[in-house]
């Protein structure tokens, strides 16, 4: 009798577009778009079968391509979602599609699978994959499984946003959880540990020799005495300065010079060529703010390999200039020798912690410090102004002034002050209140964000580094020549399955083991 009540209706087009209902902008609430989709999230499964018997379809997409599944992936009751599913794929297998719907992508190129990776859906996922799941046999407790390849494995995906890509692009901590669910785990553990470790600590010992290459040109760099004139006042104390270009390469020791001078030249290229399709093809926001991906390491690298090319254009225009940005692309060029601890298990995590602390509490409080250092400086360098700059050279002009107050707030220095001269009042004062607040409240507010900092970081470092080892591989394999890296697995047509991929996959089958499992995660995605 109910389903009589869909007789001459129309479940098909009607679509609902007001901003309540939509994803993005604003939206409420998200059910789709078609009736089939609002039924199917409410997750009745009588209504579903007679809407799709009064002809609903079930590949209907909304207006930013999404289907029922990839909908479906998005509701936080889970379980009902992944009944629902089995249900929508049942149904659609009856069409005898060329497509099969779970295989339909959206307007972004994701499919459903990719969908649940990609939102860290884990419970969706772990359903995906058990569904293309092939048994090959079992004995006792031990279980052989064909896992399916081709939207996992980046080798294999058809484009360039395999699952791995969407774990590793994603923010969520719930989509790095997937990298412990088989098969990604074992082919993770196979791609790292076969090759990409063993490549990625050849690239280090290549960047040691690189960046060792160029120090050693920084240090011997073409030098001349001065000329007796070159002094301009009797503070500066310089008895050597830069060779003009046709004096810089006469020598033998010139032209090995010159070698590594070229060396150091084409590696700043090759970097920047390497580097900046990659950060157009992520975005700068993600490639530069993202820990998984290197974050500010390829910040560091970026900017040395510009100021490597730049100290070529100074050094062929003869620009006086070279020693301030040699050593800045020092500091630059062995800082970023950190960013290669990501492949050894016992540095990675703490890496990170470095980065973290750096880049984000130290950057906050060095914002907070320099605001107090302008201000304290510059009631100084007032005080101090009406005085003779050789009575103390601490305060001699702002810019030392400034200086000297960040050595006094860490500690390098005493109190700059000479009690055998007249010392107004006001310096005094001055100098108590900077006291207070640098070292009783700056230092200890910056003790405490690091302790913070340390302790957040501490839950879920491993899990980053995880991350980080599947970002590395993924670099290496855009980067490195395809046939250094052979397919894993097999491929279906040995055993009648197409030419897909798979990866076979041995487990023992522990119940107590496994109801301990399934419980953790029913505590874990109950919504």
């Amino acid at each position: 009798m109910t389903s009589d009540l869909f007789l001459g209706a129309d479940v098909a087009t009607p679509r609902v577009t007001g901003l309540y209902f939509r994803k993005r902008r604003g939206g409420l609430l998200y059910y789709g778009e078609h009736i089939l989709a609002f039924a199917a999230c409410v997750g009745n499964q009588d209504i579903i079968s007679m809407v799709i018997n009064a002809g609903a379809s079930t590949r209907a997409q909304d207006s930013i391509g999404n289907t029922v599944l990839h909908i479906l992936v998005l509701q936080p009751n889970k379980t009902i979602a992944c009944l629902v599913l089995d249900l929508l794929l049942a149904r659609d297998v009856e069409l005898d599609q060329a497509v099969p719907l779970d295989m339909v992508p959206n307007y972004h190129g994701l499919t459903p699978f990719k969908l649940a990776a990609k939102e860290g859906n884990l419970v969706a996922f772990q359903h995906l994959v058990n569904r293309r799941r092939i048994n090959q046999w079992n004995l006792g407790p031990l279980t052989s499984n064909l896992y399916d390849l081709t939207e996992i494995d980046s080798l294999v995906a058809d484009d360039d946003c395999s699952v791995l890509e969407l774990i590793v692009g994603s923010q969520r901590r719930e989509a790095r959880r997937i990298l412990e669910v088989t098969p990604v785990r074992q082919l993770v553990s196979l791609k790292w540990n076969l090759y990409g470790k063993h490549y990625f600590r050849l690239l280090l010992l290549l960047y040691l020799l690189y960046i060792g290459t160029f120090t050693l040109c920084c240090v011997y760099r073409p030098l001349k005495d001065a000329p007796e004139n070159y002094t301009v006042s009797d503070m500066d104390k310089t008895i050597r300065v830069q060779k003009t270009l046709k004096e810089s390469y006469v020598t033998y020791g010139d032209n090995l010079r010159l070698a590594g001078e070229m060396i150091s030249v084409l590696g700043a290229l090759v970097i920047l060529l390497l580097e900046i399709p990659d950060m157009l093809r992520v975005g700068a926001k993600h490639y530069f703010g993202q820990t998984a991906l290197g974050g500010p390491f390829h910040v560091i690298l970026i900017a040395y390999a510009f100021l490597v090319v730049l100290l070529c254009v100074f050094r062929v225009s003869g620009v006086q200039g070279e020693t301030v940005v040699m050593a800045v692309c020092l500091v630059l060029g062995w800082s970023n020798v950190m960013f290669f601890a990501r492949g050894f298990q016992m540095l990675g995590p703490y890496v990170i912690m470095i980065q973290k602390i750096i880049f984000g509490d130290l950057t906050k409080f060095m914002w907070l410090s320099f605001i107090v250092l302008i201000g304290f400086s510059t009631s100084l360098w007032m005080v101090y102004m009406t005085q003779d700059p050789d009575s103390l050279p601490a305060y001699r002009s702002f810019p030392i002034t400034l200086f000297s107050q960040f050595e006094l707030s860490v500690g390098l220095i005493d109190l700059p002050v000479d009690h055998t001269i007249t010392t107004p009042p006001i310096v005094h004062v001055l100098h108590c209140t900077f006291s207070v607040v640098s070292y009783i409240l700056l230092l200890n507010l910056l003790t405490a964000m690091m302790s913070d900092t340390q302790w957040r970081v501490a839950q879920e470092r491993d899990e980053l580094w995880r991350t980080q080892v599947v970002a590395t591989t993924l670099m290496l394999e855009r980067r490195l020549p395809r046939c250094l890296w052979p397919r894993l697995g097999v491929c279906g047509l040995l055993y009648g399955l197409g030419e897909r991929w798979y990866l076979r996959v041995e487990d023992r089958n522990d119940p107590l083991v496994q109801k301990m499992h399934t419980h953790i995660l029913s505590l874990l995605h109950t919504p």
